[in-house]
């Protein structure tokens, strides 16, 4: 009997300690940590916190070309990186890529490159030091995207924002309040050392100090002289526009790599699009009857200001159509994204059509090759849209409205257009009524997107903290979890090295104006429950729990991974974050098993190693048509759920890998978009 009671204890012990679907944990321990927090706790007492300097180097500056690096510039991503590291490094350099000239190439053998690995915190030489092997280092929960920028920036040629010669203008160091042997931190340099390259002192900065650095209690050690930039200084969500001014006038840059286009309609000559002879148009618009009161580009700023452009397939003959095309665009050959935003009030019937003409050098008129086809269907809001696009030669993008052959009171609008030479996000949640959401949901009431699947056939959803967790209140949370779906049974688990990208918007109209907050996560095989009995990153049907809807639907969903400090709501209502109410998360779940294998070697004749003495020990053709129909505004996926705890109480450590050389099914409508919800601020989930 004793032996049968303490089995039964020990069991209920080991169910209570099991993965579930409410089981989360944050990539930074809960810590809404700087850089230069980072490298404190790491031990590190750097140049203005987070810059490597040796004695051997003469002073690095930005004044001078002897700091330029090539506006391609090599580099290495060592073994030693976190693979998450090393995805979030490649997403930064696609973030300079859109915005300025500067790409980066993998490192072949030239002379000088950047070399990226894991060191005791965040950290950059500034300038190209011309020593060969320059390191940069991404360390522990140094694996964000604005961090990794910033750090990039330093090896540009960059130094923080509040060091400019001019910056006693702008803020006020408060030099009782900062730990002794820090006061170096706060150094300003004059003109013959740094140049401002006439850009005015940039609070907003991915390059500033945060209000708090290097403070002894919770006063602050830089005080801004507007108080309205309080909380501004110390961003690290992305490059701002003045960033992007210095860093384009710094490299004469006068055109971006991967940037192709961007229309917001609001001059007369629609961004040189043309459009075909017949009778029926498309028309700018900065209001129409049965349509958008209001373009998107202004939206929730100045009524009737902007423009937007509209066909009518109210007014339009049955089976009438009208083509709005771009100006010739030369993108980079291989993957493109377009993105735009579409009110739809047409009928179930009337069809808008994405084509591009791309120039075949036969017809001057170039080859038609449709892209996506969206039906009509009333939306009544501005949605956005993605489309993976695959040109290899000047094109054309091609609008083509069509009116169906029943009634219609409405029709197409279309807005900020964007084009570029990347890959789209995979998976958009557009979240409604945001300002009521944030005045009504309690503290630690999470939200759930609707159920999306990777290209892999994963199937995942992101459950938001809209008030933040209870400890962590005055923060959005976000965290990522998988779920179960189709594909399962051909799938590899524990899932292996898919890198989730979580991505809240920044609304505006020019993609390259656009900072977007981000948070990645990696799917680790090798990662444990706390316990040690359980593949984190399992089977969700075998670790997670069971997720009832109120039609009597299920699935599981598995443990979550991410933030509780995903961004403050101070920054959340600054920028364009939210606007008319609205605001749009982007999702992927990539591959990126590939980094896993270690980068090529190239031998120089001269190999020097820049790094720190503190780090010295550390280690084609057309894409398939995709057929659209609109489902609306959907804030999220509210839930009343049963929670069940599955499998046995004791099984043990398990991997299994199961083939996955079946035949993956991907993304459908009514997977996507289980259980939606219009309005969501009478329903609560029960978490």
């Amino acid at each position: 009997m004793a032996l049968g009671w303490i089995a039964l204890l020990l069991g209920l012990g080991l169910a209570a300690a099991k993965l579930t679907g409410d089981t989360e944990t944050d990539v930074d321990a809960g810590h809404d940590w700087d850089i230069f927090n980072i490298n404190e706790v790491a031990g590190l007492n750097l140049l203005e916190g987070d810059i490597q300097h040796e004695e051997t180097f003469d002073r690095n500056s930005i004044i001078g070309d002897e700091y330029r690096w090539p506006t391609t510039i090599p580099y290495y991503l060592e073994d030693s990186l976190d693979m998450n590291a090393k995805g979030v490094t490649l997403k930064a350099f696609d973030q300079y890529r859109l915005k300025t000239c500067i790409d980066f190439t993998p490192w072949k053998g030239e002379q000088n490159y950047i070399s990226v690995f894991k060191g005791s915190g965040c950290s950059s030489f500034v300038g190209n030091q011309h020593a060969g092997k320059q390191r940069l280092s991404i360390g522990n929960n140094c694996d964000r995207l604005g961090t990794v920028e910033h750090e990039f920036l330093h090896a540009l040629g960059f130094w923080h924002e509040q060091s400019r010669a001019d910056r006693d203008d702008y803020v006020k160091i408060m030099w009782d309040r900062i730990k002794p042997g820090k006061e170096h931190n706060f150094k300003a340099y004059d003109d013959t050392v740094s140049s401002a390259l006439g850009v005015p002192y940039d609070y907003g900065s991915v390059m500033h100090h945060s209000k708090t650095s290097f403070n002894i209690g919770s006063e602050p050690t830089i005080v801004t002289k507007i108080p309205h930039f309080t909380d501004v200084i110390g961003q690290r969500m992305g490059l701002s526009a003045s960033d992007l001014a210095k860093l384009n006038s710094l490299y004469k840059c006068t055109k971006s790599s991967t940037f192709v286009d961007s229309c917001s309609f609001e001059l007369e000559n629609i961004c040189g699009m043309i459009q075909d002879p017949g009778k029926t148009k498309w028309e700018q618009r900065s209001s129409t009857s049965g349509g958008p009161q209001t373009d998107f580009s202004n939206m929730g700023q100045c009524e009737g200001k902007g423009y937007f452009m509209h066909f009518s397939t109210a007014s339009a003959e049955p089976a009438g159509r009208a083509l709005l095309e771009s100006r010739w665009l030369y993108p980079k050959p291989g993957a493109q994204c377009l993105q735009f935003f579409l009110h739809n009030t047409a009928a179930a019937d009337d069809v808008l059509n994405i084509w591009v003409r791309e120039y075949d050098g036969v017809n001057p008129r170039g080859k038609l090759n449709l892209f996506k086809r969206i039906s009509g269907g009333v939306t009544g809001s501005w949605e956005l849209h993605n489309v993976n696009l695959h040109v290899s030669r000047k094109a054309r993008v091609v609008f083509e409205g069509v009116r169906g052959r029943g009634p219609s009171k409405g029709g197409f609008s279309l807005d900020d257009i964007n084009l570029s030479s990347t890959k789209c996000p995979q998976h958009i949640w557009h979240i409604c009524n945001i300002t009521r959401l944030l005045a009504t949901t309690p503290t630690g009431e999470k939200l759930y997107s609707p159920r999306f699947l990777s290209p892999a056939g994963y199937s995942f959803q992101v459950g938001v903290y809209i008030n933040g967790r209870s400890s962590r209140p005055g923060y959005v949370a976000t965290y990522f979890h998988l779920t179960s779906g189709p594909n399962d049974h051909n799938l590899k688990w524990p899932c292996p090295w898919q890198q989730a990208t979580m991505a809240l918007m920044d609304q505006q109209s020019d993609i390259r104006e656009q900072i977007n907050m981000h948070r990645m996560v990696t799917t680790e095989p090798d990662k444990m429950s706390s316990d040690g009995i359980e593949y984190y990153w399992d089977n969700p049907r075998e670790v997670g729990s069971k997720v009832t809807g109120s039609d009597g639907s299920y699935f599981y969903r598995g443990p979550g991974s991410g933030t509780s400090t995903f961004i403050t709501h101070s920054r959340l209502k600054s920028r364009k974050f939210i606007k008319g109410d609205q605001a749009f998360f982007l999702f992927s779940l990539e591959d990126i098993s590939a980094l896993l294998a270690s980068q090529p070697l190239d031998s120089p004749a001269v190999q020097a190693d820049a790094t720190p003495a503190a780090d010295h020990a550390a280690p084609q053709g057309a894409a398939a048509v995709v057929v659209e129909i609109v489902a609306g505004c959907v804030a999220a996926v509210i839930l009343v759920v049963s929670v069940a705890i599955l499998g046995n109480s004791w099984r043990g450590r398990r991997r299994r890998q199961k083939s996955g050389e079946a035949e993956i099914t991907q993304d459908t409508p009514g997977f996507m978009e289980e259980q939606p919800t219009k309005d969501l601020t009478s329903i609560r989930t029960t978490p």
